[in-house]
């Protein structure tokens, strides 16, 4: 039985706690129902209007001795303006009790049915309270708070630490974080701090909550503010013997193989369905790369946040470069299992789900795999390898025109995403690769075909579709499903000598595309560039739309790289001195290392790159002088694609050729140059479409 001097010590504790405000809502409700302006409020209080506005909307809450005060006042007009429909509250009870009611009176329902884990209510937990906006080095104009999406996770997917224990998250919420080491860091993520969010998939996972630490933070939560070799960032990690690393272990939490590096991930092990995981990422030690997050590391702490925030509510919650956010994002859309139920126990077990690559890594043909697979080296293969790259092309100089060379410009066109375009509809091969000796070819089944196309004819002043570098085959050779069909468009025979084909197929990558698309066009649109826009109006927006928003061009650049980094990932080469042929290396364990994918996306890119270059001449006459991936320059009367881009009578694009636009696949300008400029670097063996952009000062660094 439980001492008298115990029991006074429980109630004293209880005394002594913070008062716990209503919600945000009702704090708004009773200064109305008084009479009372938010500007009259902030100053009896002693603080500003914004911080009021921010406490009525869930942003943040008051400290001490605000907080106290608030509280007083706020019982104050509870007990004279009760909520419509409720009894008057007795002076002495707190207006907090009833707010802390309201979950139980929500949750009447079935006995059985399932129930959210309690989380702390937006800003409201001691805890997880938030500082008044004004803490923010930088505070930037917000909308209003939106209600959370999902209840388990009021406070949205991530927050970036600073070296004061601010964590600024999504929507300009500003977070109290007491925690001083790495280990109470994960434990106040995942117990008080509110933040993650739902799956993508009903058959997902939740997203594990995102915190990134600025240097201030590394340096007070015991890590260093840089690492040493920063300059060798694929291998960063802290030691084994790092104290942070011990102190980790020690509370009997895990990290994965990649250690403690740029991006860390911190877990337990599930028990039951709850999981227990965190990721970190720590600006200072380049956990955002300038290529594809340009400039966000150098941002104040509240825009980190934002751009990250949005980032993650387009596409999905950061996990480590754009690429492994690229490939993750394809498995959160496609979760390899979903629950079914045993037909002998009747339980419900894990089970495969249909249209996703499953759970079990998958070897390649060996014309689809890399020369090190342990496929190849094994096999001792020797019959060459499917050759699907972008194109690199540059036209012969002597093919040039004087007509041609008389024109003034050189304008180069770049198409939005082309690859992401690509993966629209794109049906893949699913199981594994069966080999066929001399079958009839299907363009519906996807796989490689040993073909002989050196016989299909091509204009010397085009590209070879068949080939990166536009040269023309000279003999039998691996390809892909959409190039052998794309000769067969072009009204050629096509006998393959051999087929590594798949029986089970389908659209993997169609709801990978629908989100990228989405994010693309949303974050386009946020730039000023919409899709109403007429030609010169796209052409004006684009030239200024990085100039618009600098974090929102951020989020641009980091949804091409998602795209593009997603699908090298697909084949991703070993990494490290030591690496030997014929060993296996750690992205093989992936269901999702899948060269005949990659392989499949790019084909389809090369192969709609071509028809627009021959729309082009079948329409203007014209012929590129060069084409880089998804670029291509041509010579043009004029320095605007108005000039040369073939247009009908009522001033509509030609379907067929190339379009300018905002949606994947659509074209913007790239730059333009002088066309001595583009003959010039022509006859150097130069590139005109890697330079067009930049012009003259790229060529100073070389090719």
């Amino acid at each position: 039985m439980a001492s008298e001097e115990e029991l006074f010590a429980s109630v004293d504790a209880l005394l002594n706690e913070d008062p716990h405000l209503p919600p945000p809502a009702e704090r708004a409700r009773l200064r109305e129902a008084a009479g009372i302006t938010q500007a009259r409020l902030a100053a009896a209080l002693k603080t500003t209007t914004q911080s009021v506005k921010n406490w009525e909307n869930g942003r943040s809450e008051p400290k001490s001795p605000r907080l106290d005060a608030y509280q007083r006042l706020l019982n104050g007009w509870a007990a004279k303006y009760p909520a419509p429909g409720t009894a008057p509250a007795a002076p002495a009870v707190s207006v907090a009790a009833t707010a802390s009611a309201e979950p139980a009176a929500s949750g009447v329902g079935p006995a059985n049915a399932p129930q959210a884990p309690a989380v702390p209510v937006a800003a409201t937990s001691r805890p997880a309270s938030a500082r008044p906006a004004a803490a923010s080095r930088r505070p930037a104009a917000k909308k209003a708070a939106q209600p959370a999406a999902d209840p388990r996770f009021p406070h949205g997917p991530l927050a970036v630490l600073d070296g004061d224990g601010s964590a600024y998250g999504v929507d300009g919420i500003v977070l109290d974080c007491p925690a001083t080491s790495v280990v109470e860091l994960v434990e106040w993520t995942l117990r008080e701090s509110g933040l993650g969010a739902p799956r993508l998939h009903r058959n997902g996972k939740d997203s594990d909550p995102l915190i990134v630490l600025t240097a201030a933070a590394a340096v007070k939560l015991g890590l260093s503010e840089r690492l040493e070799g920063h300059e060798q960032r694929r291998s960063l990690r802290l030691p084994e013997d790092h104290p942070v690393v011990k102190q980790v272990v020690k509370a009997k939490w895990r990290l994965t193989q990649r250690g403690f590096g740029p991006w860390a991930r911190i877990y337990r092990k599930v028990q039951g369905r709850e999981r227990q995981c965190v990721q970190l990422a720590v600006l200072s030690w380049d956990a955002l790369d300038a290529r594809s997050w340009p400039g966000v590391a150098e941002m104040e702490p509240a825009d980190v946040a934002r751009v990250l925030g949005v980032y993650a509510t387009r596409v999905i919650t950061p996990r480590g470069s754009t690429a492994v956010s690229g490939l993750e994002l394809m498995t959160a859309l496609r979760p390899p299992t979903r629950a079914v139920q045993d037909p002998q126990t009747g339980n419900w077990v894990p089970g495969h789900n249909p249209g996703s690559l499953g759970t079990e890594p998958m070897d390649p043909a060996p014309p689809e795999a890399t020369p090190e697979h342990p496929v190849v080296v094994n096999s001792g293969w020797s019959g060459g390898f499917l050759d699907e790259e972008a194109y690199q092309w540059v036209r012969d100089v002597s093919l040039l025109t004087d007509e041609e060379c008389t024109l003034p410009f050189a304008v180069g066109l770049d198409l939005n995403t082309a690859f992401l375009a690509a993966a629209a509809r794109l049906v893949v091969g699913l199981s594994a690769p069966d080999h066929f000796v001399g079958p009839k070819f299907n363009p519906k089944i996807p796989g490689s075909w040993l073909v002989d196309l050196s016989h299909v004819e091509v204009d010397p002043r085009l590209p070879s579709p068949f080939t990166p570098d536009g040269t023309r085959p000279t003999g039998p050779a691996w390809y892909q499903t959409h190039t052998v069909a794309y000769a067969q468009e072009l009204g050629y025979n096509v006998a393959p000598l051999e087929g590594y084909l798949r029986r089970e197929t389908g659209a993997y990558l169609d709801p990978w595309h629908d989100r990228l698309k989405t994010a693309y066009v949303d974050t386009l649109a946020d730039l000023g560039v919409t899709k109403d826009l007429d030609d010169r109006q796209f052409l004006a927006a684009m030239e200024r739309h990085k100039d618009t928003d600098p974090a929102m061009a951020a989020v641009l650049a980091a949804i091409k790289a998602t795209v593009k980094g997603g699908i090298g990932k697909l084949r991703e080469r070993p990494q490290g001195k030591r690496y030997k042929e014929g060993e296996r290396w750690p992205a093989l364990q992936r269901p999702t290392w899948r060269p005949d994918i990659r392989a499949a996306i790019i084909s389809k890119a090369r192969v709609n790159m071509h028809r627009k270059l021959t729309n082009m001449v079948k329409l203007t006459g014209l012929y590129p002088l060069a084409v880089l991936s998804d670029c291509v320059v041509y010579p043009s009367p004029g320095a605007s694609p108005l000039d040369f881009l073939p247009y009908a009578a009522s001033g509509k694009p030609q379907p067929g050729a190339f379009r300018l636009g905002p949606t994947p696949g659509l074209a913007k300008l790239e730059g333009v140059q002088t066309m001595l400029w583009a003959v010039d670097l022509m006859e150097q063996g130069y590139n005109p479409a890697r330079h067009i952009k930049g012009g003259d000062a790229v060529l100073d660094e070389g090719e």
